[in-house]
């Protein structure tokens, strides 16, 4: 009820601020709008003024030519009304042909016609249709939030494949929007102490897939929304899909002093830990309490058991959460100088000088690549060569309750080797190494072809060989 009323009062916040977004957005449509009927109408007047220029200059230029040929017309006039009263025949002859002087003048070529009429109707406008079409316009249509198909979701190999429907065909649409998140919740979607919502935009079919997901929470909300050419519509309601992984990190506080560890990478460090053995038991010496580190009640304090630093020639660091049950999935990449290194399980408590593969509660496989390369597989001191070329990077695959434990060369998912045993106490992720360093991958589901390979493995019985009958 409490995460509801949270809801509820961001929804009203988000009215009010939505809804002063959509007046200013009013505002700056009919200012563009006035903008755009202004600059009309100063460039329709700008064309009136034109023609009206350009008609009385045409006026003007017949004016000024009638002006000339009557002032033209006055001195023939006069000239023909002195030659009548010539009597003389000689002093005619002399005076010339007056009568072609006459129709030659401008006058008798000048026409009496305007050349532009005074109308301007072709510079009239009439608006009825854009006023009908303006008193039309209403809100834009909004689409209608889309319905996420549950049951056709699918969550596989890190992706999530979502899909979704229209409530009704609209074929306004033209593309949608998925926003995701992580959580730890299963209910309704929570507003404090939740990730932000990502992305993914212009979205053109009716299915997306999420790929290349680290799997670190326990769930993940989806919703989805549809958008036309101009505006979003609601968001879908939010589905929240199940991301189970098994998620860990390196075990800092007993890993071997020669080792650098940070979260998920491990480092050889040759200078590691010098000068600090010699503090660590004067604070011994001076102190009776447990370290902070080691009083905590967290499940991974309880998975490290306040164990001793791994010492001698055990370069081992843990992961710092058991495997109780389940089946699960993770992967590491070494180094291309590493020299020497081991991947594998044990139980929670080995001793600080234990190395991986040679005791009887722990299993590896070991890569040594000194001088020449050899690969195998470790338990109980026991080793089997692997021959085989040892991958870029390696899956480990857990069974607990199955009691099986298999390694996969990561990228094509070949089988490297498989341990079979009944698991009698939780199994932490361990890892040795020496001379270079390893990346942990972790977050990852049990990937679908480990899952149909280990189908067909326990269908034929389980071909691959232990180490109980090497000697």
């Amino acid at each position: 009820i409490h995460n509801f009323i949270d809801m509820l009062n961001h929804t009203i916040s988000n009215v009010q601020v939505n809804s002063s977004n959509a007046i200013s957005e009013l505002d700056e449509e009919f200012d563009g709008l006035y903008s755009v009927l202004h600059e009309m109408k100063g460039s329709m007047a700008n064309t009136i003024q034109q023609e009206e220029a350009r008609k009385i200059q045409a006026l003007q230029d017949q004016l000024s030519q009638c002006s000339r040929a009557l002032e033209s017309s006055e001195e023939l006039l006069e000239l023909a009304v002195q030659s009548l009263d010539i009597k003389n025949p000689v002093e005619l002859l002399e005076v010339g042909n007056v009568d072609w002087i006459v129709t030659v003048a401008s006058a008798f070529r000048l026409s009496l016609k305007p050349k532009v009429s005074d109308s301007m109707t072709h510079m009239m406008v009439d608006f009825a249709l854009e006023k009908r079409m303006l008193q039309a316009v209403k809100f834009l249509p909004v689409p209608k939030a889309p319905e996420i198909d549950v049951a056709a979701c699918l969550v596989a190999d890190n992706c999530i494949t979502i899909s979704w429907r229209m409530p009704e065909e609209d074929s306004r649409i033209d593309h949608f929007v998925l926003e995701y998140r992580k959580t730890n919740f299963d209910g309704l979607p929570r507003l404090k102490g939740e990730q932000r919502w990502e992305l993914v935009d212009y979205i053109k079919a009716t299915q997306y897939t999420l790929s290349g997901l680290k799997f670190d929470t326990k769930y993940m909300n989806l919703r989805v929304q549809a958008c036309n050419k101009a505006v979003a519509g609601e968001y879908s309601d939010p589905v929240t899909l199940e991301t189970k992984a098994f998620v860990f990190s390196l075990d800092s506080t007993s890993s071997h002093l020669n080792l650098k560890v940070e979260d998920t990478y491990v480092e050889w460090d040759p200078t590691g830990g010098k000068g600090q053995e010699k503090i660590k038991g004067k604070e011994n010496k001076n102190s009776n309490t447990a370290s902070p580190k080691r009083s905590t009640n967290s499940p991974r304090a309880s998975a490290r058991g306040g164990r001793d630093r791994f010492a001698g020639e055990s370069y081992t660091v843990l992961g710092d959460t058991a495997v109780e049950s389940g089946q699960h999935y993770w992967e590491v990449r070494a180094q291309k100088d590493c020299k020497s290194y081991s991947v594998g399980v044990t139980y929670r408590n080995p001793g600080k000088f234990d190395q991986l593969g040679k005791t009887n509660s722990s299993w590896c496989i070991h890569i040594n690549n000194w001088l020449q390369t050899t690969f195998s597989a470790k338990h109980n001191n026991k080793a089997k060569t692997l021959d085989i070329p040892v991958p870029d990077r390696i899956g480990v695959y857990c069974d607990f309750d199955g009691g099986q434990l298999s390694f996969y060369n990561a990228s094509s998912k070949a089988l490297l080797h498989t341990f079979r045993a009944k698991f009698t106490q939780p199994l932490l992720p361990g890892f040795m190494i020496w001379c270079g360093g390893l990346t942990v991958s972790t977050g990852l589901q049990v990937p679908s072809a480990v899952k149909t390979l280990q189908k067909s493995e326990n269908g034929l019985g389980g071909s691959t060989s232990s180490l109980n009958n090497v000697a």
